[in-house]
């Protein structure tokens, strides 16, 4: 019944010397009232607002009217609204961080699918409408969350999946410490690659397996005995047929990096992004800057490992590692905010709990952003990173209807966003 009206929108939309008609006009789903709307897009503030919501998308943003009353309104009037939040740096589908290392090995996939299912609910409670989720132990477990919630099986957010990790032999992606790697589940296995041939293969099964894009392990890394975060790991080669396997189905690369030079190595060969980046350089960073390379910091967890790790007796490894890269990484993310390079919102969550996403705005703010720039970072950049930047991450015509609504103002105190009032996703209430 509405499908002519959405069709006389989007053409309205994409060609406006034929605007829509008061016949044509599509029907009314949603009616927000807005108090005030963070226009990302633009980097202001609107005031007397409201947003037309038809099926899942954004139909309008206007000045408000009177609504006939069988119009559905939402009253938002006394909040600041901003469009759903992303993290583009998570793992739900995970059994999360603790003292024992075999936790990961002790959970069973089906387990760890209903745990993931929990992470993705307090996720999007927490006003995060879509994650990044970029690896976990149990092999395409993040796939299997990621197409219950696209089949309304369980509330999440809009998720994009890496499968796994591609690493090598005893890298910074395997589960080390715990038995012989070898006798390790092949679920914990898929991606350890040796060679750029593996590499591709490995690369071609995850995309074939419903990956969204892939995640190389490029240098050791804090949470993963045995491996040191400045050494690199997989080679310029291994990465790079990784980079053209993917590109030839459409997908993306990002690596995990926290070494310079395996920050370096990773964007010589063509990576999309870099996440962690703890111990970059000027060289690379002016790297970054100059091919366009995002960067994914992670600059609030290195106090909760310091605090929560050392309370409950993580290893002492993970503990020394954590401290020779929190302060770098944070100086790293100043001097990258200053030079303009590319930056998206991404926490690490599942070292922290889930549902706690929202701490890092106040870092970001604290070590260099300003309240907006760490809300775009959050919304229209991270969408900018995925690709999704035309569906997703503003409030604009024909984008996904995700918003969030807070009663403080997030642009006087960034730690409002701590503390999310109502959620929507694709239009309908789920908070």
């Amino acid at each position: 019944m509405r499908l002519p009206a959405l069709l006389a929108l989007a053409a309205a939309t994409a060609n406006p010397a034929f605007p829509v008609t008061a016949q044509d006009a599509p029907a009314v789903d949603r009616y927000v009232i807005a108090g005030r709307i963070v226009d990302v897009a633009a980097g202001k503030v609107l005031t007397g607002h409201c947003i037309t919501i038809v099926e899942e998308k954004i139909a309008a943003i206007e000045p408000c009217k009177a609504q006939p009353d069988s119009i559905r309104t939402i009253d938002w009037s006394s909040y600041t609204v901003l469009p759903g939040l992303m993290d583009v740096h998570t793992h739900l589908a995970d059994a999360g961080q603790s003292a024992d290392l075999a936790l990961p090995i002790k959970t069973s996939p089906a387990a760890t699918a209903l745990i993931g299912a929990k992470n993705a609910r307090d996720t999007l409670m927490a006003g995060f409408t879509t994650v990044r989720d970029v690896g976990t132990y149990r092999g395409l477990t993040d796939v299997a969350l990621k197409d219950a919630i696209n089949a309304g099986r369980v509330p999440g957010p809009r998720m994009f999946v890496a499968g796994g990790y591609i690493t090598k032999p005893g890298g910074g992606g395997e589960l080390n410490g715990v038995i012989d790697n070898a006798k390790l589940p092949e679920d914990m296995r898929y991606g350890v690659t040796v060679g750029p041939e593996q590499a591709s293969i490995n690369a071609e099964y995850f995309i074939e397996e419903g990956a969204d894009f892939l995640k190389l392990i490029a240098t050791g890394a804090v949470l993963a005995i045995g491996t040191e975060p400045g050494e690199p790991e997989l080679s310029i080669e291994e990465m790079k047929a990784v980079v053209d396997t993917a590109a030839k189905r459409g997908v993306y690369v990002t690596a995990h990096a926290h070494g310079a030079q395996g920050i370096k190595n990773a964007i010589a060969a063509g990576v999309r992004s870099i996440e962690h980046a703890s111990l970059i350089d000027e060289e690379a960073l002016k790297l970054a800057k100059a091919k366009g390379t995002w960067l994914v910091m992670d600059i609030y967890n290195g106090d909760y490992i310091d605090d929560i790790g050392t309370k409950e007796g993580w290893p002492e490894e993970y503990l020394r590692k954590n401290r020779e890269t929190t302060d770098v990484q944070r100086v790293g993310f100043t001097k990258a905010v200053k030079m303009g390079v590319k930056i998206a919102y991404g926490t690490d969550s599942g070292v922290y709990p889930h549902g706690a996403n929202g701490r890092q705005f106040a870092y970001m703010v604290r070590y260099g952003m300003t309240p907006m720039q760490a809300i775009q970072s959050a919304t229209i950049r991270a969408a900018e990173l995925l690709g999704k930047e035309h569906e997703l991450g503003s409030i604009t015509t024909g984008r996904f209807a995700d918003l969030v609504a807070v009663k403080a103002d997030p642009l006087a105190d960034i730690a409002a966003l701590e503390a999310i009032d109502h959620v929507m996703k694709g239009g309908e209430i789920v908070r």
